[in-house]
């Protein structure tokens, strides 16, 4: 385990926490028959670190982002079923070759 995926989770806990502490602040609000008008300040600072941990995390636990080149071997047919009711393409975003000379890989 990373550093990035040990944050990640941290993170998802403190929203858990958040999301907890928010519940059981509606519920003694319903005890004292106050009405809701927001959680308090204390769960919306939790929430914006929460958020921070997860975002921080998304961001580095996947890798490095890579450019897509839509002209490159990797980006052709993958399969071809026997049926052809639909493709598996490894290029998102088209779903047949522009130019007339480009070969499917079987």
């Amino acid at each position: 385990m990373g550093l990035g995926f040990t944050v990640g989770v941290i993170g998802v806990l403190i929203l858990g926490h958040a999301a907890y502490s928010t519940i059981q602040y509606r519920s003694l609000l319903k005890i004292t028959e106050e009405e809701f008008s927001g959680p308090p300040m204390e769960v919306v600072l939790e929430l914006l670190v929460g958020l921070l941990f997860c975002m921080w995390a998304a961001l580095t636990v996947p890798g490095k982002f890579l450019s897509v080149h839509p002209h490159s071997d990797e980006n052709r047919v993958v399969s071809l079923p026997e049926n052809v009711d639909f493709m598996i393409f490894n290029h998102r975003g088209r779903a047949f070759p522009s130019e007339v000379g480009l070969k499917l890989k079987h």
